[in-house]
This record gives C-alpha cells, sequence and structure tokens, in this order.
C-alpha cells in the first residue's frame, strides 16, 4: 500500500437530482477506498448504474468530491494549481467506450493523437521530434505512420480504438483509464485489443484501471480486482480470489451469472439468482446495502453497515459483509438459491 501509485480513501461523491421527490440527494460514491500499483490491471465491475463511470470521471478530476482523500504518488492533485496541475494531467489519460464518438471525424488521425502536444509544448518541442513521436506512437499500436494522414471515418472500429490508446499513450501516462474499451468491438476484434494492451503494459510499464461488464474480459487482463454495489465497493483482491472464491455473496452472484466454460467440470455451473431489483441511489436501504437482495441477510444486516473484513488466508482479499461467504459451508445454502 505506500508503494501504490494510486491510493484512494473514504471517496465520497454526491449529486444533486432536482425535481425527486423526497430524498434528492444522489450518493454516487459511498467512501471508495482503493489503490493501484505501478504497472498492474485493476479491474473495476458492477452492475450499470453502481458508480464505476462517477468514479473514473472522478479519478482523472472530471469530478470534485466531496470528500475523501486522493493520493497520487502521494501528492494530492486536487491541490494543484496551474502548472503542476497541467504537468500531473499528463500522467493520468482515457481511452473511452465508443470509438466511434471519441475521435472527432473534421481531424485526421494524426492530428487526434498529436493535439495534446498543442497544451504541453514543451514535451515534443520541435516538429522533428512530435513527427518522429507520431511515426512511433502508430506504430507502437499496430498502424502504419502513413495512417497519420487519414480520417477516422477510413477505419474499422479495432483501428479507431488503437487510435484513441496512441492518444491516452502521447503524454506518456503512468495510468490509463478505460471505461469499457472493447464492449463496441467485434469478439475477434476485442482479442486483438486486448493483446495490444497486454503488450503496452509489459513494454512501458502503465498502470489501467478497467472499466467492464464483461467479466470474462475482465478476468483475462486484470491483476486484482474491486466490485461495486450501489456506490461502493463490496469486495476487492486478486483475479483469481474473487472469481474462483468469491467472499461477498453479491459477488458470488455476479460470478455465477458469467459464462464460465471448463472442459474438465463434470456438472453444469450453478446460478445464483438474486430476487428483487437494484435498490434507487437516492433512497438505498439502511445497514448493508445489498440486504434486501441477500439470501444471507439478518436482522443485523438492516441496521449496521458491514466493516471491511479481510479473508483468513489473505489480508489483501477483503469483502464488506456481516455473513461472508465460506465456499464449503455456504455451498448447500447458495444452490438451494441456484436455478
Amino acid at each position: 500500500m505506500s508503494e501504490a501509485l494510486l491510493d484512494v480513501r473514504e471517496l465520497t461523491k454526491n449529486f444533486h437530482v432536482p425535481g425527486a421527490k423526497g430524498n434528492n440527494t444522489l450518493c454516487a460514491l459511498d467512501k471508495i477506498n482503493l489503490y493501484v500499483n505501478r504497472g498492474e490491471t485493476l479491474g473495476l465491475v458492477g452492475e450499470s448504474g453502481c458508480g464505476k463511470s462517477t468514479l473514473a470521471r472522478t479519478l482523472l478530476m472530471l469530478e470534485t468530491p466531496d470528500s475523501g482523500s486522493v493520493r497520487f504518488d502521494g501528492v494530492d492533485p486536487f491541490g494543484l494549481k496551474s502548472r503542476e496541475l497541467l504537468a500531473w494531467r499528463r500522467r493520468v489519460q482515457m481511452v473511452f467506450q465508443d470509438p466511434f464518438a471519441s475521435l472527432n471525424a473534421r481531424m485526421t488521425a494524426g492530428e487526434i493523437v498529436s493535439e495534446p502536444w498543442a497544451t504541453h509544448r514543451d514535451l515534443y518541442p520541435t516538429k522533428a521530434a512530435r513527427q518522429a513521436r507520431l511515426s512511433e506512437l502508430f506504430t507502437l499500436v499496430g498502424l502504419r505512420p502513413s495512417d497519420a494522414g487519414k480520417s477516422p471515418q477510413e477505419f474499422s472500429g479495432g483501428q479507431r480504438q488503437r487510435i484513441g490508446i496512441a492518444r491516452a499513450l502521447a503524454l506518456n501516462p503512468d495510468v490509463i483509464v478505460l471505461d469499457e474499451p472493447v464492449s463496441a468491438l467485434d469478439l475477434s476484434v476485442q482479442a486483438q485489443v486486448l493483446n495490444l494492451l497486454n503488450d503496452l503494459q509489459q513494454r512501458l510499464g502503465v498502470a489501467y484501471i478497467f472499466i467492464s461488464h464483461d467479466l470474462s474480459v475482465v478476468r483475462h487482463v486484470a491483476d486484482r480486482v474491486a466490485v461495486m454495489y450501489l456506490g461502493r465497493i463490496v469486495e476487492t483482491g486478486t483475479a483469481e480470489e474473487v472469481f474462483d472464491r468469491p467472499s461477498h455473496p453479491y459477488t458470488a452472484a455476479l460470478m455465477s451469472a458469467s459464462p464460465h466454460l471448463d472442459v474438465t467440470a463434470t456438472a453444469p455451473r450453478q446460478r445464483i439468482i438474486l430476487e428483487g431489483e437494484m435498490p434507487s441511489p437516492l433512497d438505498p436501504p439502511s445497514g448493508c446495502r445489498f440486504r434486501t437482495r441477500c439470501w444471507k441477510a439478518q436482522d443485523i444486516c438492516a441496521t449496521l453497515a458491514p466493516e471491511p473484513r479481510a479473508a483468513l488466508d489473505n489480508p489483501e482479499h477483503i469483502s464488506e459483509c456481516h455473513f461472508p461467504i465460506e465456499p464449503t459451508r455456504d455451498e448447500p445454502e447458495q444452490l438451494a438459491h441456484a436455478s
């Protein structure tokens, strides 16, 4: 933790919702705690509306938190001003979900990738240096340097996303936030882009925050996984632990819903069916926010919010649950709620 590149503590973000009946304050992020190490990939998963994109926007300083702290290399970016803030913005970049809408159709691919240098002029001060770096970036993401003169309309979806990745790399960042970066692409193209991201990480040492609904993709790319539910991170751990030995009931249900191919399995994977819908973030349940859909909920879950609890075999595998899952003991109970 002391060597984490990005360290988030108790981060909270509220939004005012005009015209809402009763409570008009939406708590999008509720005391978020997470960290990202240098050169690793943190997968961020959860249902739509749980706060993943709001968290990404806050880490990019597109939203200002109401409380809590963000430390990047030990520095609070929200306290920076002027030149210091401009220098910090180089270090965190983003790749967007839609490779068609995220590229300006009136600019060439080369202009899109080199546009950040118009603001950060000292990075590549001469035209020759900018041209050399532009050619290097296009080659790095699997495109030809001659493609720089083409417009976005001349590229396929996968090629457009490569341009988006090249743009994110233009300022030599330490962290790249990837918001559903392959969801709009065909499966074969998804594999190409994911392999490219993995190769770039190994070569450049960049860290990723990988946001996705596709759990199979997250399992393929992530070193660690954080699971969000209704504005809170309910479980974190290595990808292997979270996928194979989930501790929080919501995580177990989420993982059971993911398509899974195991040629050695003798029985089909059991599915955990959750009852009810996700509560409104304007009126979240008291105590544990997941209790209204949880088969393990008891009276204490309605009155007391669970504290983070580490697994017995690994202090880095943490979940927020009064009654975390123990696989051998809870297996019959889970199967009773499975289809």
